[in-house]
């Protein structure tokens, strides 16, 4: 199904330690990857009570202060999608990560920022060029 006008995610890199906390999707787009947690923003909805949502459907966690990290623009015209989704960045949680989603994700895991999995989703690259460019 194509889409008629962009729609709104969003996703929040979990950086806690030197590690990253990444999932690994079995649903498109980028099935197979590994990425940052996130999900569609709802009506009404701020970037950040979406983001606060996904990680606690997903993960099972609560997330410490957020601060605006990146914004990807997730293009693919041959699927006639178009996904813009701020990324968030967290520093602290509250609670162990768990895979709540299993039919969704295939494994979560914490990396060391210089040994990550491969491949990684566009929000993930993004993100890790902002954190590169703060440091």
């Amino acid at each position: 199904m194509h889409q008629t006008e962009p729609r709104s995610g969003c996703g929040a890199a979990i950086v806690v330690g030197g590690r990253i906390l990444l999932l690994q999707r079995m649903r498109e787009p980028e099935s197979g990857c590994w990425g940052i947690p996130g999900g569609k923003v709802d009506l009404f909805e701020t970037v950040e009570q979406a983001a606060r949502r996904e990680i606690r459907e997903e993960l099972g966690i609560g997330l410490g202060p957020l601060r605006l990290l990146a914004v990807t623009d997730q293009i693919d015209r041959d699927r006639g999608s178009h996904w813009i989704s701020p990324v968030l960045l967290a520093t602290s949680i509250e609670g162990e990560p768990r895979n709540v989603e299993p039919a969704k994700h295939a494994a979560i895991g914490w990396f060391a920022l210089d040994d990550l999995p491969h491949p990684l989703t566009a929000s993930t690259l993004a993100a890790l060029d902002a954190l590169d460019a703060l440091a």
